[in-house]
């Protein structure tokens, strides 16, 4: 389906190689002030073009807002927006006509519709996430103004480069000790607890891998341009952190915080992997040392010593700052020669052209970012319509104490 959520309410449109991509918003808050720049700054890091270490395809990806605004301020009403495709060359993917490429999506499609668009990716190219960024960037700038939440997501990883050990995400090869050992360190050292609480945009796009570690990002920058030269590809991983979200979202039991920020994550193409907290780490922990402790906070409500958890228990946010990590596999499309079958099966050699990123995750950033915001505006503006909807029914004071919150003490 090309619609994600439940009140506020995302439906992108557009293939690679048609006239725009856009996307219908519906559900935005009346009463937002909002500028098309507030939008274009997401679409900008997004684009094609940045770098050596992306696609050189030359789009402008200017935002143009058609519905759902006067003087700068959101009706309430449907909010519908287009980006044109300006730098299609339909000729590049003469080849796929014969071939599907290996591990892209152009046999599938095929399967599954009967047809497929007959150049570029279609529906399956990232030019459909320009979409997704412009919503993103719009739920942001609610959620920035009404509730203060900030998300940064930045790279982790490329090929076998990762951040240094003290700025990385928890991972199954950063425990030591024998099997026999459960002697643990906190899921988070104090570097990456940081890292989370104090990490900008800013500072992520002062490199061109959005890599926040000087000599890291040039191990990657060289990674990249390596695979580039070999007309190959390389995959990697980009972590995200949510700061100030409120406690009390996402919607049990299928609806669980986590299980749509994980949807919305592996719904990003090239996408392969997800996790959120200590994630597959935590496999590896006893329960003594997983448990996030309870303790009383500067303002009387509780809050954790640890954050194992990645700020959700029980599929719902507990106030701490939420971060996961996503795994994006290296791109199908490579220049390099490949024995595959054509689409009868007959045997044969490939060797794809068109411009295509040599890794991703650079620009997947903003696409992770967006896709955050819309999960957590969704899931804000369902538990405020439930607040809502109880705070107008007359108190009840008959409940034990067993089933309602204490009162805060200073």
């Amino acid at each position: 389906m090309s619609t994600f959520g439940t009140l506020f309410r995302v439906t992108t449109y557009g293939e690679s190689h048609c006239a725009s991509v856009g996307a219908i918003i519906d559900g935005c808050p009346p009463g937002l002030v909002l500028d098309a720049k507030d939008i274009q700054v997401q679409l900008t890091r997004r684009r094609p073009g940045q770098s050596n270490l992306t696609t050189p395809r030359s789009e402008k990806d200017l935002v143009h807002l058609q519905s759902g605004l006067e003087h700068g301020v959101t009706l309430g009403t449907p909010i519908a927006l287009l980006v044109k495709n300006e730098d299609q060359r339909p000729h590049d993917y003469s080849e796929t006509d014969l071939y599907p490429r290996p591990s892209h999506a152009d046999y599938t499609y095929l399967e599954k519709y009967g047809l497929k668009a007959s150049s570029g990716g279609g529906r399956s190219s990232a030019r459909e996430t320009i979409g997704r960024v412009a919503a993103g960037a719009i739920a942001e700038h609610y959620l920035r103004r009404a509730y203060g939440i900030e998300i940064v997501a930045f790279v982790s990883s490329v090929g076998k480069i990762h951040l240094p050990d003290t700025l990385a995400p928890p991972s199954l090869t950063t425990l030591k000790g024998g099997e026999e050992d459960d002697e643990v360190e906190d899921a988070l050292s104090p570097e990456f607890k940081n890292l989370l609480s104090a990490i900008t945009r800013e500072e992520v796009d002062k490199y061109p891998t959005r890599c926040p570690h000087h000599e890291t990002s040039e191990k990657m920058t060289q990674r990249i341009i390596r695979a580039k030269d070999k007309q190959d590809s390389i995959g990697g991983t980009v972590t995200c952190v949510i700061r100030n979200v409120p406690s009390g979202l996402g919607e049990p039991c299928f609806d669980k915080f986590e299980a749509k920020l994980g949807h919305a994550m592996l719904s990003i193409p090239a996408t392969k992997a997800f996790e959120i907290g200590s994630g597959f780490r935590g496999t590896q922990v006893p329960g003594s040392k997983h448990n996030d402790m309870f303790v009383k906070g500067e303002d009387g409500t509780l809050t954790t010593q640890t954050n194992w958890s990645g700020g959700v228990q029980g599929g719902i946010t507990n106030g701490e700052d939420i971060y996961f990590r996503i795994g994006f596999k290296s791109p199908a499309t490579i220049s390099q020669p490949q024995e595959t079958a054509q689409y009868d099966g007959t045997p044969g050699t490939l060797a794809a052209r068109g411009r295509h990123d040599p890794c991703v995750v650079p620009r997947a950033v903003p696409i992770v970012e967006a896709m955050a915001a819309l999960v957590v505006i969704d899931q804000l503006l369902i538990q405020n319509s439930r607040k809502t909807a109880a705070g107008l029914l007359p108190p009840v004071t008959t409940l034990p104490p067993t089933m309602v919150m204490p009162k805060k003490t200073q």
